[in-house]
């Protein structure tokens, strides 16, 4: 573990033998591979006990923000991606909902199932990716990672089809979507859950879920007790793991959510293997919307019919479209938790305040909650566990 000794505490403390030990403060980051290259992490370890635990953020800092607050509505569409970076499809159905929402705005049915559908596919691909990387962060170098990137990249050709990109989508747009699916697309859709993604989770399962190794770094460590996660306003998994029944997509359902059947997966345990478990059973019930959404967009009119009706709406939101002077709150579930956007604006064309309630800022401020009293040898374990995104810290 590659770490930088910036000081020697003068703390003092007497052992069994009459020898006496000093705390050590070390830099964890930002160089280090399992923060992510971004985040700086100031330990203070009684020999290798971990006393005190501060994440430094900023290292990453682009002004998300102060961007939107400078271009015009349809303008700061194509930087929202770019939030969470690996939940792109989240990102812009919030923002895109914050505006439809304090502007009237009427999404055609047609469009609200294929954001639900985007969203789904893209929290699946998200959750493979932070499968691969936890295992990677805990040292299994070879085998698992690879599977769940190469079963990600079969879902990123499906959203490349429509959006024209495998990250940076810019698919779901103010008044509708970007285009129609083209021709076939739902059948492939259909193929890929049915046939492989729920395969593979079972594949992840037999390599991971039993373990020895694994449970033993993953079972009673990094436990999160519920009342800790509501005051520091854990959402997602990392709040649903430890018993807390709370998902937008059913607390304060958004777009036609209510008109799916999943299961909104909760564990009592509230440590890393429970993280990890919901994670994995997110991906099922993912599966489940998926094949329900496209049942739901074959029953509704011609696919050419409703995609004029869509290109219509979406044809009125002009780079000089100006939303009502007013402000707003409108949040969906993100495969990280609540993401939502406050929006304030002044009746011009550019919004006058836009300030992000990014998940991952939440669970790297309650990382030092669950660092303190741990060996530093899990500290990377538990990090990785909560699944944050850097770009979604340092707006």
């Amino acid at each position: 573990m590659p770490v930088n000794i910036i000081a020697m505490v003068s703390t003092e403390t007497a052992t069994s033998t009459g020898l006496k030990t000093e705390d050590l403060v070390i830099n964890m980051g930002p160089q280090h591979p399992s923060t992510h290259g971004v985040l700086r992490l100031k330990l203070v370890l009684h020999g290798e006990v971990i006393k005190q635990c501060e994440p430094v953020i900023g290292y990453l800092h682009r002004g998300m923000e102060w961007l939107g607050q400078n271009r015009n509505f349809v303008q700061y569409q194509a930087l929202v991606d770019r939030v969470d970076y690996l939940a792109g499809m989240s990102d812009s159905h919030a923002y895109v909902g914050a505006v439809e929402q304090i502007a009237g705005i009427e999404v055609p049915q047609r469009a609200e199932y294929l954001r639900i559908l985007m969203a789904e596919l893209n929290r699946i691909c998200s959750h493979q990716l932070s499968l691969g990387i936890f295992m990677l962060d805990l040292g299994a170098m070879m085998g698992f990672p690879f599977y769940a990137f190469r079963d990600r990249e079969s879902i990123l050709s499906l959203l490349e089809e429509v959006s024209g990109q495998r990250m940076m989508f810019n698919y779901i747009r103010i008044g509708g979507v970007q285009q129609d699916l083209p021709k076939g697309w739902l059948a492939k859709a259909e193929a890929l859950v049915k046939d492989k993604l729920l395969g593979y989770v079972d594949e992840y399962e037999d390599i991971i879920t039993n373990n020895p190794i694994f449970t033993s770094r993953t079972k009673g460590i990094g436990i999160i007790e519920p009342n800790s996660a509501r005051a520091f306003g854990l959402t997602g998994p990392n709040i649903r793991a430890s018993g807390v029944d709370y998902d937008i997509r059913t607390a304060k359902p958004y777009s036609r959510y209510k008109e799916f059947d999943f299961k909104v997966i909760t564990r009592e345990e509230g440590d890393i293997f429970a993280r990890y478990k919901c994670r994995v059973e997110e991906i099922r019930e993912s599966c489940k919307i998926v094949l329900q959404a496209i049942e739901k967009i074959r029953a509704l009119p011609s696919g050419e019919q409703a995609a004029k009706e869509t290109e219509l709406v979406a044809k009125k939101i002009m780079p000089g479209f100006k939303a009502p002077a007013g402000e707003t709150y409108f949040a969906v579930e993100s495969p990280r938790g609540e993401l939502g956007l406050h929006l304030i604006t002044d009746g011009t064309a550019v919004p006058y305040r836009i300030k992000w309630r990014s998940p991952s800022f939440f669970a790297t401020n309650f990382l030092p909650e669950m660092a303190i009293g741990q060996p530093i040898a899990d500290i990377v374990a538990i990090f990785s566990s909560l699944d944050v995104i850097l770009p979604d810290v340092d707006r």
